[in-house]
């Protein structure tokens, strides 16, 4: 959801890729790699913070730098070779490949797809049907007007009769006060950001209504090049990685008082009771945290197909792969 061409914050990324870091407890270099994120950091990443809090990096003989994105985004650093590795989305990667943009998913961040178009009770929106005669609030993207009236479609809605405007980095809550009705969300953080708040919501989530729009979002990428060139470096980061969230998984509270350690601007409250959302929600059915299924791609490549947001079929097999995840 958070596209690679809409990522524009100020932050500049500043280090360089796959040098020599410090070293380990017994004398050892650790190989320095660098994460970007997709946007500024939150529970989606919870796990990244774990594993360098715990040292779990240092114990695979790595030292992460974990950066913002630049105007450039994630995917394009990534793909470019200045960053190692990076957060991104299913529906990104799908889009970046079929313009020959040779990244890789290593692993779903969170196992099912938790987004969803929210609006206050006070809109009286329950269904998609009730999307018609209100105003839609996004950023622009053709994805949007394909998601919403797939859902109104199935709900027999027109979408004709929905006002779309770009609310471009105005937050939720202050967009629903001044002039939309609804706009999408992850509910893991502005969805738990309404419960603190004392704002009821309704929620539509999309897997509701379309088994198709169930991709995974966010996951962690790398470079085919990079896959190819280092793998063991690869199945380190991965080995430290999967640690980390199974880490926030089974210990939500101490985890969020990790990622609010490591990043004290965000607010411990929203922090806690978000990892208290997601902590189930990480691996959820999957027989192992990170695992992605053929299936999830192929189902949101035939949907996007079939809306016309894609030039072309890419080939699944090669846009991700769990080869990396530990057994």
């Amino acid at each position: 959801m958070k596209k690679w061409l809409t990522v524009f914050l100020v932050f500049v990324l500043l280090a360089g890729c796959s040098s020599t870091g410090g070293k380990n407890e017994n004398g050892d270099d650790l190989k320095k790699v660098t994460i970007v994120l997709d946007w500024t950091p939150n529970t989606n990443h919870t796990g990244l913070y774990v594993a360098q809090q715990k040292g779990y990096f240092k114990d695979e003989g790595l030292e992460v730098e974990i950066n913002l994105p630049g105007e450039a985004g994630a995917d394009q650093l990534v793909a470019s070779g200045k960053a190692d590795f990076g957060i991104s989305a299913q529906e990104s990667i799908t889009e970046a490949r079929v313009q020959g943009v040779p990244i890789v998913s290593i692993a779903a961040i969170i196992q099912h797809n938790t987004s969803g178009l929210a609006s206050p009770v006070d809109k009286s929106i329950k269904t998609p049907k009730d999307f018609e005669g209100k105003t839609y609030g996004g950023w622009g993207a053709p994805v949007e007007q394909a998601v919403i009236s797939s859902l109104m479609d199935v709900d027999g809605g027109d979408f004709s009769k929905v006002d779309v405007v770009n609310m471009g980095d105005t937050d939720f809550f202050t967009a629903v006060k001044r002039d939309i009705d609804f706009a999408w969300i992850y509910y893991a953080w502005t969805g738990v950001e309404a419960e603190l708040r004392g704002d009821d919501l309704n929620m539509i989530y999309l897997t509701d209504y379309s088994d198709k729009l169930d991709y995974y979002t966010p996951v962690i990428t790398t470079s085919e090049k990079f896959m190819k060139n280092r793998p063991d470096t690869v199945e380190s980061f991965m080995a430290a990685v999967s640690k980390g969230y199974q880490f926030a998984i089974e210990n939500p509270k101490e985890a969020a008082d990790i990622l609010v350690k490591e990043v004290p601007d965000l607010d411990a409250d929203l922090v806690k009771k978000s990892q208290e959302w997601l902590a189930s929600r990480y691996q959820d059915d999957a027989p192992r945290w990170g695992e992605q299924k053929l299936e999830i791609w192929q189902n949101y490549m035939d949907w996007m197909l079939e809306k016309d947001l894609l030039e072309k079929e890419i080939d699944i097999e090669k846009a991700f792969t769990n080869n990396f995840l530990p057994e």
